[in-house]
């Protein structure tokens, strides 16, 4: 994909979204059920869309709340449903729609205070901590599409687990919610907004104190406090808002914020690597206004909108997801005295091999799962894995007495490990990375997309190891061909091939007509491109 000429620049007004246009649409368009595009779907993270083009509007957000409330009746969930929304400009009316199911199916709802903003994992934070001292279950909705563009909205559940739901559950909600818009939404039970907005049911919310105070026990915040080391905080105007000063005051961090005011336009933000405003805190064009910043601090960071992506600039500059990760779990692992050697780390199929020569290292168990944050839910919560992470710079670790912590991603966690590490070794995690490459080899990533219909997107996704019979990879033997994860034996909907110095893997995409090549080299440019030569050779022979 060609560098659009308005990357890592500040986006012009000309390309703002007009946000009194959206939500006009959000409450005067609807759907037609009988297009596919204009249907709830939900991807890996809930159900997403553009009011502009009926796919987030209001018939939607009625027909998926009274869906969950169903579900929840018939799963016996009968406890707190914790709501929170981010800063998309959809996501204000879209929580003002559920409100009005919620309050009509009687369901005790509680939101942030003064309608304010919360992100992904203080919701999952909230619902565990709740389901510790109840019997009732607790779950949750957030309203948020994550780092999509500012025109979009999105909106997903989370069950008593805390974590994203499977598809056994998001199947059903998604067909449910499609037979209501196909029944005309008649029924639907939903109250008027000023009725619901004064029912007992809708409970105004204080997440910020519960959260913030309980950081001390995943993070060592006193060390960070002590050290007085430069912090630069950047909530790039997303649902964490207000939490990193909270942070700042109840921790006395030298932290210096930026972007903690709304703005649903995001007009502060740089432009993607392709021309469009994206707040996607993993891209170096996105963070290019804190990257021109990185000699200012000490360490420096920044989130997507809801908050459960992490993003690190270091005196070199923003640092690849896959090589923060391995330092965040390298140093967890000799940091963290209290946990057990027996806890395995948890990493999608995709995330880079450098994890698995750090975790050899270290004598630790790799449980190498397929794509989704929701595959590392179990081992958090039981506490089997102490760290879960995937290449799109999501990941969630344990307290520190080893219990569990979120169930979903958190990137204000992983941001304020980076700030520990630096705090407590002297050295930011881009410097502890050229450690772990000098000991472990330098790995070559790159993730690349090609056209595929629907019928070769099948194919993929449907393939066998025998359908394979290539036995070298870039001149070196074939060690594994993988259609199940390792790691719990899930299908991985594609395809893995590994060799001892590189891999690829093939994924179709669940939402647009390409294929996704995922590759990594240990040994040079070179050898990664002939890698991703011989997978697109592969892919030619298998359609």
């Amino acid at each position: 994909m060609s560098i659009h000429p308005l990357a890592g620049k500040l986006a012009p007004k000309s390309i703002l979204v007009n946000v009194p246009e959206l939500i006009s649409a959000y409450f005067t368009q609807a759907p037609d059920a009988g297009i596919d595009a204009q249907r709830v779907s939900f991807g890996t993270s809930g159900h997403r869309g553009n009011s502009l083009k009926c796919s987030f509007n209001e018939p939607h957000i009625l027909a998926i709340t009274q869906a969950v409330c169903e579900y929840r009746r018939q799963a016996g969930i009968s406890g707190i449903l914790f709501m929170g929304m981010d800063t998309h400009a959809l996501s204000w009316p879209a929580q003002l729609t559920a409100l009005q199911v919620l309050a009509a199916n009687k369901v005790t709802v509680h939101i942030a205070r003064d309608f304010g903003y919360t992100p992904t994992p203080v919701i999952s934070h909230a619902i565990l901590t709740h389901n510790q001292g109840t019997a009732a279950r607790c779950d949750g909705i957030v309203i948020t599409p994550s780092h999509n563009p500012p025109t979009d909205g999105g909106f997903k559940y989370n069950p008593p687990h805390g974590g994203p739901a499977d598809t056994d559950v998001t199947n059903w909600i998604q067909d449910r919610a499609n037979a209501l818009l196909e029944g005309g939404l008649v029924e639907v039970q939903s109250l008027p907004l000023d009725q619901a907005l004064q029912s007992s049911c809708v409970v105004q919310y204080d997440y910020v104190t519960p959260y913030v105070e309980d950081l001390q026990n995943v993070v060592d915040m006193e060390v960070i406090a002590k050290s007085k080391i430069r912090i630069g905080a950047d909530a790039m105007g997303g649902s964490g808002l207000v939490y990193y000063a909270a942070i700042r005051e109840r921790y006395g961090l030298n932290m210096e914020i930026f972007h903690d005011t709304l703005d649903s336009t995001f007009s502060f933000m740089h432009c993607d690597k392709d021309g469009k405003i994206r707040m996607d805190c993993s891209s170096p064009y996105a963070m290019a206004g804190l990257v021109a910043m990185k000699s200012d601090f000490a360490v420096a960071f920044g989130n997507d909108t809801d908050f459960d992506r992490h993003g690190i600039v270091t005196k070199s500059g923003l640092m690849n997801p896959n090589h923060y990760l391995s330092v965040a779990i390298s140093y967890l692992a000799q940091n963290r005295p209290q946990w057990s050697e027996d806890l395995a780390i948890g990493k999608t199929l995709v995330s880079s091999s450098i994890i698995d020569r750090a975790a050899a290292d270290l004598k630790r168990r790799i449980v190498e799962v397929p794509v989704g944050f929701k595959w590392f839910v179990d081992g958090l919560l039981n506490a089997t894995i102490f760290f879960g992470g995937e290449e799109s710079a999501g990941a969630s670790f344990l307290r520190k007495d080893g219990t569990v912590w979120t169930t979903d991603k958190d990137g204000m966690i992983l941001n304020l490990l980076a700030a520990e590490i630096t705090a407590k070794t002297g050295r930011d995690p881009g410097e502890h990375y050229q450690d772990l490459v000098s000991r472990f080899g330098a790995p070559i990533y790159a993730r690349i997309e090609a056209p595929a219909s629907a019928a070769q997107k099948s194919i993929l996704k449907n393939l066998s190891p025998e359908a394979v019979q290539e036995t070298t990879l870039a001149g070196e033997p074939i060690e594994a061909v993988l259609t199940n994860a390792p790691g719990n034996n899930a299908p991985i909907g594609g395809l893995k091939i590994v060799a001892e110095n590189g891999w690829f893997a093939l994924r179709p995409s669940g939402t647009e007509d390409i294929y996704k090549i995922y590759a990594e080299s240990f040994i040079d440019e070179q050898h990664l491109a002939r890698i991703q030569e011989e997978a697109q050779a592969m892919v030619a022979k298998l359609f």
